[in-house]
């Protein structure tokens, strides 16, 4: 039993979010003693494993803002994250590892009295940021050199794709270190216990006993090309016939979070962009769905389709795959990796008539959706179960305890 502390921003509802209590749900239940310690912990907006107690939360640094008028997010998340690190050494236990992700910069505190550090790299920080002024390019630049040299003072760094893996090296030529690739998987523990709620329940509305119902679970950010998924509905009024159109809707499930003024914003956008296609009464919007009405919008869906473009890795392909949907999904970055085109999904250029395009063949012949489901629960057993996720993530744990003691 090794105790292990995870060490994160924000613990909110996304793919950054669900990957680490993931990795904390696998280590206990490899019998290994886990925590969390993060800036910012709202019961209200989280994954029920960090709400009912199952993996202890402790909170350090809420009060520290969060941006200094509108700006210098970055710095900001930098210095919260440096401030839960200095608490962790002086304030808790002392763990025997740390897993942290996202902010690289507290790595060298923790070095100071923890043992093992463990980073897991989701996507460079640095290519996520917008280009600015000359003032933010120095602002940057300051960043991005601190990026580089705290991450590489991680005992050990793993990447979530091969996709982020290549731009890993890429990114941080001065890093002579080897990265492991340890994909995403899904609690299915939760998925197989879940009661499936009827939909109108987890809508709160009644669709038509022959709706055929397409799904796309993501935050409501602009990076996250949703506004893909309205243009591909309203093209799809030409591409089926008015009887196949008819029963058509779509679901929009995403993480939204009032603090956060693009998820506030963008939502807006999205709402009047499917009034000027026309589309409002087709489309259904869900704002931070609880993980009971996800597992059951999922299990009640035709089709699932995952819209961003280079997404790092993608963990909403897999849960489609596990309960058995097939998956149209931008053909870029991770979803390459775990959607196979033609087989468990299609992987679709970025157009809307592209997607609507593979959404309509997949409409129209239920068979197909059959057999690409069953092929898309086959593809997640073999590759991307919970049980190998947690045993590779186990090893590397236990590698890293053997490694260095024998330094």
């Amino acid at each position: 039993m090794v105790r292990i502390t995870f060490l994160h921003p924000d613990l909110g509802v996304g793919g950054a979010e669900r990957l680490v209590v993931d990795a904390a749900l696998a280590l206990k239940n490899k019998g290994h003693e886990v925590k969390f310690v993060t800036s910012h912990h709202d019961p209200d907006h989280c994954f029920i494993e960090t709400k009912d107690g199952t993996i202890p939360v402790t909170v350090y640094g809420d009060w520290l803002p969060r941006n200094i008028f509108g700006k210098f997010f970055a710095a900001c998340a930098y210095i919260r994250m440096i401030y839960a690190a200095l608490c962790i050494i002086f304030l808790e236990e002392l763990p025997e590892i740390v897993f942290c992700d996202i902010v690289s910069v507290c790595i060298p505190i923790l070095r100071l009295r923890i043992p093992h550090v463990l980073f897991y790299c989701h996507f460079p920080d640095q290519l996520l940021s917008s280009r600015g002024g000359q003032w933010k390019s120095i602002y940057r630049a300051v960043l991005n050199f601190m990026e580089e040299f705290t991450t590489g003072r991680a005992h050990k760094v793993l990447v979530n794709s091969r996709f982020t893996q290549e731009v890993f090296k890429k990114t941080f030529k001065r890093l002579n270190i080897q990265t492991e690739v340890l994909y995403p998987s899904v609690n299915t523990d939760y998925f197989d216990k879940a009661r499936i709620l009827p939909l109108e329940r987890a809508l709160d509305r009644k669709l038509p006993d022959n709706s055929c119902i397409l799904l796309s679970i993501n935050r409501y950010e602009r990076k996250k090309n949703l506004s893909l998924c309205i243009e591909a509905l309203a093209q799809l009024k030409n591409t089926l016939s008015d009887e196949e159109y008819e029963k058509i809707y779509l679901i929009m499930a995403g993480g939204y979070d009032k603090r956060v003024e693009e998820n506030v914003e963008h939502h807006l956008e999205l709402i009047g962009l499917a009034d000027e296609l026309q589309v409002t009464e087709k489309i259904i919007f869900l704002r931070s769905p609880s993980d009971l009405d996800k597992v059951s919008i999922l299990n009640h869906s035709d089709i699932v389709i995952y819209t961003p473009p280079n997404e790092h890795f993608g963990i909403v392909p897999l849960e489609a795959m596990y309960v058995g949907k097939p998956v149209v999904a931008q053909n870029s970055g991770g979803p390459t990796e775990s959607v196979e085109n033609s087989v468990t999904g299609f992987l679709a250029e970025p157009s809307a008539q592209d997607f609507a395009d593979k959404i309509a063949s997949l409409v129209r012949d239920k068979e197909m959706r059959i057999q690409f489901g069953k092929a898309g629960r086959e593809r997640f057993m073999k590759n991307f179960s919970f049980e190998a996720f947690s045993t590779q993530l186990n090893a590397t744990v236990e590698n890293l305890l053997e490694n260095n003691k024998a330094k």
